[in-house]
């Protein structure tokens, strides 16, 4: 390869200077190319931007990170602002008496409304005394607002009745106030302290009675503890059955044990415990050998290994008499 000699470049002509523009066009070229110069002048001379942030920028940044944060200034600082705006609104008396009588107003409008309005009671299932009884405790001015009902209470009231069981309260459609009734069902008569009175199977009071032939269907007992223990009374009722024509009724004694009662004055007196079994072996006695239609007064069964029983003055005389013929005694 053959080294290139300076000879062979041609050297560039020089440039040929533009001829200077004349008229406007050209001093608005001026103007830009001076602005132009200045602009790039006093970029050169400015100091270089430092491209970290600021102290306080960088702490803002790094708060904004977090995310209890952003949650507090997103959803409970808009809050806070309108609730003190709230706040600050009812502090004037005069805007809390119109907030309170609007809603006064309003509540009123809406509870007096047609369809809100009750206008008569039904009550189902409760016989005419009840139904009386029920209307009396629960004094009610139709028509009147089902809002300014107190179904609780009276509830309370019906169901504090000796003869009602179960109550339900509702409002039924047609502005109806429906009462449903449930009433005890009288077991006995109990001959009490405060005179007759009907008790369920539970010993729970259903009412008063004037007369013992208001419900002469009722098997009667008596005693005081008798209301305690309606249960074991009815087992015994239902234990003489075979001579239920007879029974008149219990009476209870030292609330410990029974005395069953039959007509002609006579008692048979029970044990205080497994009374069923002696009323039981009291009518195996009296259907063996007819012990009830004999002239006796007592059947003591309080020791039921040895029933004892007690005779009418009558037949003690009678028999005291033919010991005497058999003596050949005269008692008298």
């Amino acid at each position: 390869m053959q080294p290139v000699s300076p000879s062979q470049f041609r050297a560039a002509p020089p440039p040929t200077p533009r001829a200077p523009v004349t008229g406007g066009s050209a001093r608005v070229s001026e103007a830009v190319a001076r602005a132009i110069g200045a602009r790039k002048q006093t970029a050169e001379n400015a100091a270089p931007r430092d491209p970290a942030p600021s102290r306080a920028a960088y702490r803002m940044n790094r708060l904004w990170l977090t995310p209890s944060f952003r949650f507090f200034m997103r959803r409970v600082a808009p809050a806070l602002f309108i609730a003190g705006l709230v706040a600050i609104w009812f502090a004037d008396d005069e805007n809390r008496l119109a907030v309170t009588d609007t809603y006064a107003e309003l509540k009123r409008e809406i509870q007096n409304r047609p369809e809100f309005m009750v206008k008569l009671m039904a009550i189902d299932g409760a016989s005419e005394e009840v139904a009386l009884d029920i209307r009396e405790i629960v004094p009610v001015d139709f028509p009147i607002s089902s809002f300014d009902l107190d179904l609780n209470g009276m509830l309370a009231e019906i169901e504090s009745l000796d003869a009602v069981e179960k109550a339900g309260l509702r409002v039924r459609a047609g502005g109806i106030l429906q009462v449903d009734i449930t009433e005890r069902t009288p077991a006995v008569v109990w001959r009490g302290p405060h005179g007759l009175e009907m008790l369920d199977p539970k010993g729970h009071r259903v009412g008063a009675l004037d007369s013992r032939l208001s419900r002469a269907d009722l098997p009667l007992i008596a005693g005081e503890g008798a209301d305690k223990v309606v249960g074991e009374a009815l087992a015994i009722f239902k234990q003489a059955q075979p001579i239920v024509t007879r029974v008149r009724g219990l009476v209870r004694i030292g609330e410990r044990r029974w005395n069953l009662v039959l007509d002609r004055g006579q008692t048979v007196m029970l044990p205080e415990k497994n009374p069923l079994g002696a009323v039981a072996q009291v009518i195996a006695l009296n259907q063996a050998q007819d012990l009830l239609d004999r002239d006796i007064t007592h059947v003591d069964m309080r020791h039921p290994g040895r029933p004892t029983i007690r005779l009418s003055e009558a037949a003690h005389e009678e028999l005291r008499r033919i010991k005497g013929l058999e003596l050949g005694v005269s008692f008298r």
